[in-house]
């Protein structure tokens, strides 16, 4: 079983916390920016997420290998972030 990674996700409309696809939990940051933690591939998580927005949406999504800075993000989130993420990636591994 592959290890569960964590994605950022930004879209030009909200992303609904309960939007089903291959995400073990999506944690909403604020209009249309969310957390998303799957054991799926880049390619898929990005795929599902297009395919429940509307047609025209705007769409990116990235993988984070390591806890980014954060400031004024809901309550939880660096927690969140702390127990799935390691403090620094640099250098790069891999």
């Amino acid at each position: 079983m592959v290890e569960p990674r964590i994605y950022l996700a930004w879209c030009s409309e909200p992303i609904p916390e309960d939007v089903p696809g291959p995400w073990v939990e999506v944690r909403p940051l604020g209009e249309g920016l969310a957390l998303l933690e799957s054991s799926e591939s880049l390619s898929r998580v990005y795929h599902e997420l297009k395919w429940s927005v509307a047609d025209g949406a705007v769409l990116m999504v990235v993988p984070l290998h390591a806890r980014p800075k954060l400031k004024g993000l809901p309550a939880g989130t660096t927690t969140w972030l702390r127990d799935r993420l390691p403090a620094d990636a640099w250098p790069p591994q891999g």
